[in-house]
């Protein structure tokens, strides 16, 4: 249970903070924004504030922010259907009831002449035996009611596609930029309340039975000498003892301005077939605002590179395709990092959004980078690709991806539990 929980609590996280930056820069642009949602599936909470429709879905797989005119708008009215229409006080259309007129004894009953509710926003049509067409204005906003369900009428200028191809790729690329920032954000918060190592000759945390605290080392000692070889880093600290399994080392440390001389001696391990020395010792760690900021870049960067150097091993066969986990692998990792303590949870929780972003900006259709690419080829070809054919192709990629999902799921199945 506490697997599962630390599993939606991360994961929910990533998905909400990646789909918050679509959400933030849609809205930015104008673009309506009808639903915001985490996970998929069926509905398990639903609250609407404002114009959106705030959803948490049953499998906690994903997230998505539904704008208008990304898909093609269902909002329409045939000529010579027979709707109702409620109005504000100033005379404009405020619902055109479809379905149940019956359940509105106030409407308006018209036969539909025409109608646009994207650009000049109106609705035409007879009211019973009167051969009068009549002309009705939409107001702002205005909706649609259809089997008691409203859905807020979009115009042109509220829809995806009527903004600048900038405006377009950013409110897309605002979702993987978003997890590259989260990450950034919880390494520097790990700096500031954790702590972060530095390279200095200054003994830090030391284990219970370590042979540094059966020597009589303690945490904040700075070791001026080992052997007579003077130190001016942890790195040569570490060095030395690596290299000197079960050999006496003279320590010489200052202790609070107090000059202390100590023997050492490294217990021997053997790991990965190299034979090492070690003390019982943690590297020094320090905290402040400025080197937690620049810690939590270095480490966004490291993680980042190391993310796409894996991905490249990937694709050139050095690295299998049976090491790639799903959501089942990632759900029995984050169970073992758990067990570590929350900061390493945490720094779980930073690589798996860096992670994110980075696929999600893969140039494969479906995802982010697959709609990126689209645009940089409308942005070549001076006009934008057929969006019938263009959803195509994400209905193939996306169809694709749940496959690649099946299968690394069952590859999650049969390593961990078969």
């Amino acid at each position: 249970m506490e697997t599962v929980i630390a599993f939606i609590v991360i994961f929910g996280a990533l998905v909400f903070f990646h789909e918050l930056g679509h959400f933030i820069f849609a809205k930015r642009a104008g673009i309506l924004c009808r639903e915001f949602a985490i996970g998929f599936g069926p509905k398990v909470f639903s609250m609407k504030k404002g114009e959106t429709t705030y959803t948490i879905r049953l499998l906690p797989l994903g997230g998505f922010v539904r704008m208008a005119g990304e898909d093609p708008e269902m909002i329409d009215v045939k000529r010579g259907q027979v709707v109702g229409l409620l109005f504000h006080e100033d005379g404009k259309v405020k619902k055109v009831i479809v379905n149940h007129k019956d359940e509105y004894p106030d409407a308006k009953i018209i036969e539909v002449e025409r109608a646009d509710f994207e650009h000049e926003l109106y609705i035409e049509g007879y009211e019973g035996d009167d051969e009068r067409l009549q002309r009705f204005e939409l107001s702002d906003p205005a909706y649609i009611v259809i089997d008691r369900e409203e859905v807020q009428i979009a115009p042109y200028d509220r829809q995806f596609g009527s903004k600048t191809l900038g405006q377009r790729a950013m409110a897309i690329f605002a979702g993987p930029l978003m997890n590259f920032i989260l990450a950034l954000v919880i390494f520097i918060l790990i700096g500031l309340l954790q702590g972060y190592p530095v390279d200095k000759p200054v003994i830090g945390e030391l284990t219970e039975d370590g042979a540094a605290r059966q020597a009589g080392l303690q945490q904040g000692d700075v070791v001026m000498s080992i052997n007579g070889q003077p130190m001016s880093s942890w790195t040569d600290v570490v060095t030395i003892i690596r290299k000197s399994p079960e050999k006496p080392l003279q320590f010489q440390v200052n202790r609070n301005g107090q000059i202390i001389d100590l023997t050492v001696t490294p217990e021997k391990k053997t790991i990965e077939g190299e034979t090492i020395g070690l003390i019982g010792v943690y590297g020094p760690m320090e905290k402040s605002f400025v080197g937690a900021i620049k810690q939590g870049a270095l480490e966004t960067y490291y993680w980042t590179k190391e993310i796409i150097v894996g991905l490249g091993h990937l694709l050139t066969g050095k690295f299998s395709f049976d090491m790639l986990s799903g959501p089942v692998g990632i759900a029995v990792s984050t169970h073992k990092v758990a067990q570590s303590g929350v900061y390493y949870l945490m720094k779980w929780g930073a690589i798996l959004s860096i992670n994110l972003g980075i696929i999600n900006l893969l140039p494969l259709p479906a995802l982010d980078g697959g709609r990126l690419t689209f645009f940089a080829i409308e942005a070549l070809r001076g006009k934008p690709i057929d969006r019938q054919k263009e959803g195509i192709v994400h209905f193939i990629g996306f169809a694709l991806l749940m496959l690649l999902m099946l299968v690394v799921t069952w590859n999650d199945i049969q390593k961990f539990f078969l």
